[in-house]
């Protein structure tokens, strides 16, 4: 019992809703019982005499949390073997009510967790104490026989979902009674069914209005055949779009218009840039007008003096009607296994997904990913939309039998949008020697709109300076790269934008962030040799809007350097094994696409970590650990002195970390190795302001953070000579 005021929170009421709330949330009829049963049991623990003290002691949220799986705090382990007592092939139940506050475990950590003799006493001692029959009772229908007919990956899944209809059952009942102003806060009264009708409005609107080009005839032809399939029995679509084809609105016409017709729940949309996140949340609510609230951001970078109290709630759970997060943040969330990130799995299911840029899925993970998206299709209703304009090939076929059984494409051929919307020329390199940057950097001036790709942050500012000794002056050339902060590389965007409104010359060299969603265009694109996905990318910044009289061209370029090596290498490779087979090879024809990912999925090791044999024998806290779609290990964020940084920071100093400060200071981070963060701590050359967020120290900052390229690893811990001036 837990009394906040006059009200006492019955820990019978709580198992009672929880269960009740687990089992309305379970995404399949042989989850409710289940669910039901692991809602009622998940707090037998609390029955025990000495936690039963303990809540009247300290009378608060804080009594009932479970920081480990030992001492007297200890809750879940009686529920669990409660439920192993019904029968010991109930493993999943006892797993997910096992990990409900620390998270689901490795199934041998379990089992030696569930052995102890103290565990075991824990039980009989909340048994003596008088747990309610009814809530002791194995629920009517609750039997071992649906978990024997699911495959060991489907019974691991199957377990991922019921762990998630408990940690959110178990989290919206308590917050309910701590905080019911949060469950009012959580209510979307829009049906998708509304957000269809605004959308196709919104739609018709902007085409009656638009002039009769090209462009627009695609585009109104794209939406017509993609609604036109929207009835299609749900399953795994391509939608193979090229740039400046409305794929983002055509999308997400399509995922409401075929969640009307089917029952889906929601849509949600995973792209793998935050950049392109912002920008197509705020197209969809542009779209959408007044309903635009329902749509949610989760990401890292929300800025926290737009997100709403809407977006903090929902963001937790994913219940919303569409949902706008990064392909990290979805595809980790299936495979993790502490609470917090497992609670919205439930949501998932039965959702309309759309993959954006699904180009970049790593193809070291890609075993995992397509069962996990297949299992989300097959047994939880879901459909899923891959959504790019350099289609992978995700098919089942000899040579990926993980991949999908079935990919029906949205858009018919006699479209024939890549045919028409071809804006660019591509020009490849005569022979493999490399171009020198002092020859590019010739070519680069003599144009006057013009975009550089390069391979690596030293080449961006080796380049940057040759271009600027030739046209005039130090800064005349404008540079990207991750070294800047999202703040800083926000303002050259807009800078860039304005110097093409003023009819200026320019001139951007940039690492390939730019390369899939950034809003830009040029008459002119150099890049590097790579992959073919990275060079259609790069062609999607060349005459982007089909402004130009003739073609833009995209001139491909080998360079001094090479990519880091892995599989931006390996895409090199294989780019340059195709330009040998076929000297002419058009960059922009689906089936060369297909042909390119093809040789690069075979080539590579798509389960080098193990990590289906982990998820095989339930070692869930070791498969979360494997299935890392950036490799965060080894690197960490660092706060680094950009304008507006300052007030953030100095209020985090005062006040401690709070979610409206943190997600702020994202806007203002830098990712470093760790090893390197952890020296410049050591040093003193960096401080930390909380638990994890580190900034550099304020003695190294201006000679650090260069207004141009952004951090400057090599100078931390130089120190500015201005400092040393007395005054």
């Amino acid at each position: 019992m837990t009394r906040i005021g006059r009200r006492p929170h019955l820990l019978k009421e709580h198992l009672e809703a929880v269960g009740r709330l687990a089992a309305g949330f379970a995404p399949r009829e042989d989850m409710k019982v289940p669910a039901l049963a692991t809602g009622r049991w998940h707090d037998l623990g609390k029955y025990r005499r000495h936690f039963q003290n303990r809540i009247r002691e300290e009378n608060g949220f804080e009594a009932h949390l479970e920081p480990d799986h030992g001492g007297d705090r200890d809750h879940s382990t009686a529920g669990a073997l409660w439920a192993l007592r019904e029968d010991l092939r109930l493993l999943p139940l006892a797993m997910a009510i096992a990990g409900h506050h620390c998270g689901l475990s490795d199934q041998e950590k379990f089992k030696e967790r569930v052995r102890r003799p103290e565990k075991t006493a824990q039980l009989q001692d909340a048994l003596a104490q008088g747990i309610p029959k009814d809530i002791q009772a194995t629920p009517s229908g609750l039997t071992v026989a649906p978990l024997l007919k699911l495959s060991p990956h489907r019974l691991e899944f199957w377990t991922r979902m019921l762990f998630s209809t408990l940690c959110d059952a178990d989290f919206l009942d308590t917050e309910w009674f701590f905080d019911a102003s949060r469950g009012a806060e959580r209510k979307v009264e829009v049906a998708l069914a509304q957000l269809a009708d605004g959308l196709r409005a919104s739609l018709d609107k902007k085409q009656s209005g638009a002039p009769d080009t090209v462009v627009n005839q695609v585009r109104r032809e794209v939406l017509s055949a993609v609604l036109a399939a929207a009835p299609s029995s749900p399953g795994v679509f391509s939608l193979t779009v090229p740039t400046g084809g409305g794929k983002t609105l055509t999308s997400m016409a399509f995922a409401l218009e075929h969640a009307r017709v089917h029952g889906h729940k929601r849509v949600i949309v995973a792209i793998p840039y935050t950049s392109i996140i912002e920008q197509s949340a705020a197209v969809y609510r542009e779209a959408f007008g007044e309903l635009g609230h329902a749509v949610i951001e989760h990401h890292s970078a929300v800025d926290p003096l737009k997100e709403t109290a809407l977006n903090r709630v929902a963001s937790e759970n994913w219940d919303a009607p569409v949902i706008v997060t990064t392909t990290v943040q979805l595809l980790e969330s299936l495979f993790a296994h502490r609470p917090s990130a497992c609670r919205k799995l439930h949501n998932i299911a039965h959702s309309v997904i759309v993959l954006d840029e699904a180009q970049t899925l790593p193809p070291s993970l890609l075993t995992t990913i397509l069962d996990g998206l297949g299992t989300l299709v097959e047994d939880y209703g879901c459909s899923v939309v891959i959504c790019t304009a350099t289609q992978p090939a995700l098919g089942r076929r000899p040579a990926l039998p993980e991949g999908f059984a079935s990919i029906r494409e949205l858009v018919p051929p006699e479209v024939r949008a890549f045919e028409r919307l071809r804006r660019v020329r591509v020009r490849w390199p005569s022979s493999r020697e490399p171009t020198s940057y002092a020859e590019l950097a010739e070519a680069v001036a003599r144009e006057q709109d013009v975009l550089v790709v390069v391979h690596r942050r030293d080449d961006a500012r080796k380049l940057c300076a040759l271009i600027d000794a030739l046209v005039g002056g130090e800064g005349k050339t404008l540079h990207l790269s991750a070294l800047m902060c999202p703040e800083h590389r926000s303002v050259v965007l807009e800078d860039i934008k304005a110097r093409k409104r003023r009819g200026e010359p320019v001139r951007l060299v940039a690492t390939q962030l730019v390369e899939a969603g950034v809003d830009l265009d040029f008459a002119v694109v150099y890049r590097s040799m790579a992959g073919m996905d990275a060079l259609g990318q790069a062609a999607g910044r060349c005459n982007r809007e089909g402004l130009l009289a003739g073609l833009g061209e995209l001139r491909v370029y080998e360079a001094e350097t090479a990519p880091p090596p892995g599989v931006l290498r390996a895409a090199m490779d294989v780019t340059r094994t195709l330009l040998v087979q076929r000297p002419d090879l058009d960059l922009f024809a689906p089936e060369n696409f297909r042909l390119f990912f093809e040789r690069l999925y075979a080539n590579a090791s798509r389960d080098g970590k193990g990590i289906q044999d982990s998820r095989k024998a339930l070692q869930f806290e070791a498969v979360a650990g494997k299935f890392k779609l950036v490799e965060d290990g080894w690197s960490a964020p660092v706060v680094v002195p950009y304008a507006g940084c300052e007030p953030w920071l100095e209020a985090l100093k005062k006040a401690g970390p709070s979610r409206e400060r943190l997600r702020a200071l994202q806007r203002f981070t830098v990712t470093v190795p760790r090893k390197v963060r952890e020296a410049w701590v050591a040093r003193e050359w960096a401080q930390v302001a909380s638990d994890t967020v580190v900034f550099l120290g304020p003695e190294h900052r201006s000679t650090a953070y260069d207004p141009r390229f952004g951090l400057m690893p090599d100078k931390v811990g130089v120190l500015d000579p201005g400092t040393l001036i007395p005054g």
